[in-house]
């Protein structure tokens, strides 16, 4: 690695006062940062370390019903909270479906949302064209093997997918991430939080520079969907391993009639996959086969397959139907 500075912040002020030096990160679990600066592919000359500041470790309850869930709380921890098992289980099944028990237990919800989306090639040096590392080099993926690649949202410059699990459940959740900067504390939806790769793939998010994530705000109406809740996850194995193609599928479900319906796609996009007209598709209507496959249509409108990864349309079509189906009792 090349060589970096560490400073422990105190406060949320000092870390933002540090973040404002040439080439500083924050660093929360260091789960993916490390791993990207052992390969040379991230090189920052200050780590600003966040990971002990009691503010940022908590979850409470919001005065309106929701939960705030701080940027440093534990994925591990956030995962078992009684609170969050109860009334967003969702987001439990999500996180326990990530990566192995160790790295949980390392893992920090912040660093989880700014994880890189990413490939192979982007990990590998040895691939010289690579958008996200070097912007107008090129993207050797495209012309490589792209299995595990995009369907939805890619373009020209950029075919990576986001692995987090985590974040496919925030997005079908409709969360609230509230980051705080130089410019002061603002609240960033869940479905603008990340970007699309368009012809700036090295930006994951539409953070400013030296902003801090502090919390991720869980809403109270989304509590209605913890009775019928089911994320489901593809793989090529049963652990430790990125989705093929994962869902997110929660329904609020009274008298038979579909009352609100959570739904995303992860595995398939530069960023959690949700499309409201989706979710609208659901609603009003007795939960079937028929309202299931509009639902999953809708959700993979425009869909367009790489060389080596066609599979995945039909794959991720059978997986909304399978996620849904289990989510409303029907499978």
């Amino acid at each position: 690695m090349n060589p970096v500075a560490y400073q422990r912040a105190g406060s949320v002020e000092e870390a933002l006062r540090l973040a404002q030096a040439p080439g500083a990160a924050f660093l929360g679990g260091g789960t993916n940062l490390i791993d990207l600066m052992k390969g040379g592919i991230a090189t920052p000359r200050l780590l600003v370390d966040v990971s002990r500041l009691p503010p940022l470790a908590g979850i409470s309850e919001l005065p309106a019903g929701g939960l705030r869930i701080g940027a440093a709380a534990l994925n591990s921890d956030v995962a078992n909270h009684p609170l969050v098992r109860s009334r967003y289980p969702l987001l439990s099944q999500a996180l326990l479906a990530g990566a192995s028990p160790q790295l949980r237990n390392m893992a920090t919800v912040g660093g989880n949302l700014l994880q890189r989306t990413r490939c192979p090639y982007f990990y590998d040096p040895a691939f010289e064209r690579c958008n996200k590392r070097q912007p107008g080099s090129g993207c050797d993926a495209k012309e490589g093997f792209n299995r595990m690649h995009a369907i939805l949202g890619a373009s020209e410059a950029c075919i990576a997918v986001h692995p987090s699990d985590m974040c496919v459940a925030l997005a079908a959740l409709r969360a609230v991430v509230r980051v705080q900067g130089a410019r002061g504390e603002r609240a960033i939806a869940f479905a603008d939080f990340h970007r699309l790769p368009g012809d700036a793939p090295q930006r994951d998010t539409v953070l400013a520079p030296g902003e801090l994530i502090t919390a991720v705000d869980l809403p109270a109406e989304a509590a209605g969907l913890a009775g019928h809740a089911h994320y489901l996850k593809l793989r090529d194995r049963a652990s430790y391993a990125f989705a093929l193609v994962s869902v997110a599928a929660a329904l609020d479900i009274r008298d038979g009639v579909v009352r609100d319906a959570a739904l995303a796609l992860g595995g398939v996009a530069h960023k959690p996959w949700r499309v409201p007209q989706a979710e609208d598709l659901l609603v009003g209507k007795p939960l079937s086969a028929d309202t299931m496959q509009a639902a999953a249509q809708a959700l993979l409108q425009g869909a367009r397959a790489q060389a080596h990864n066609g599979f995945k349309v039909e794959l991720a079509r059978r997986s909304v139907l399978r996620a849904l189906g289990t989510a409303g009792g029907l499978a």
